[in-house]
């Protein structure tokens, strides 16, 4: 007998404060996927220290304008942190990209960075190495913990909110200040 699942798809999972992963503390995590098969997403809310500059000195492109350069990439996630992915509005073609509901998309290929790098769309757009993954009902087991909070995403978020202001304002879209929150209710 199968059990219905909702699907969180295009939602932020936003950490409890008493995270005890590391990797996870204080994030917001942009759920790409989630089937039967897992759960997919990419943090929004860490950036790294380097540049996109650097980035594209590393994997041999041309060095991207320099208001591009600038930019940080993020720490998408514990997963595959060699692995690059561009969390974006649509805008252009390219190969290794998956749409996303409500105008964003993941994209994994180079041609993507190299139109990012050339001042073209995507204008909108954040650089991950790295994502979370969770096995078949490994992120159920986690919600039932109370390890998360899960809210529809807000593309505005991501894009036009600074990256140390997001995991408030994750909050907030539920109508919750991180003060409020209360930690270890329940566990008696």
């Amino acid at each position: 007998m199968s059990r219905s699942r909702v699907s969180l798809k295009h939602h932020f999972l936003i950490a409890m404060p008493d995270m005890a992963d590391p990797n996870f503390a204080q994030t917001v995590v942009y759920l790409a996927e989630h089937s039967e098969e897992g759960a997919m997403g990419v943090i929004i809310n860490r950036p790294t220290e380097i540049t996109l500059g650097t980035l594209y000195e590393r994997i041999d492109l041309s060095p991207p304008v320099p208001a591009i350069a600038a930019r940080p990439v993020f720490f998408g996630g514990p997963v595959a942190t060699e692995r690059g992915f561009v969390l974006h509005r649509p805008g252009g073609s390219w190969h290794g990209t998956t749409v996303l509901p409500h105008g964003l998309a993941l994209t994994s290929s180079r041609d993507v960075l190299q139109a990012i790098g050339e001042g073209k769309d995507p204008h909108d757009f954040l650089v991950v190495l790295g994502h979370a993954g969770w096995a078949p009902g490994q992120l159920e087991q986690e919600l039932a913990q109370n390890a998360w909070l899960t809210v529809p995403a807000d593309p505005e978020l991501i894009f036009g909110v600074a990256p140390e202001q997001r995991y408030e304002a994750a909050l907030a879209l539920l109508g919750v200040a991180l003060h409020h929150l209360v930690i270890h209710a329940g566990h008696g």
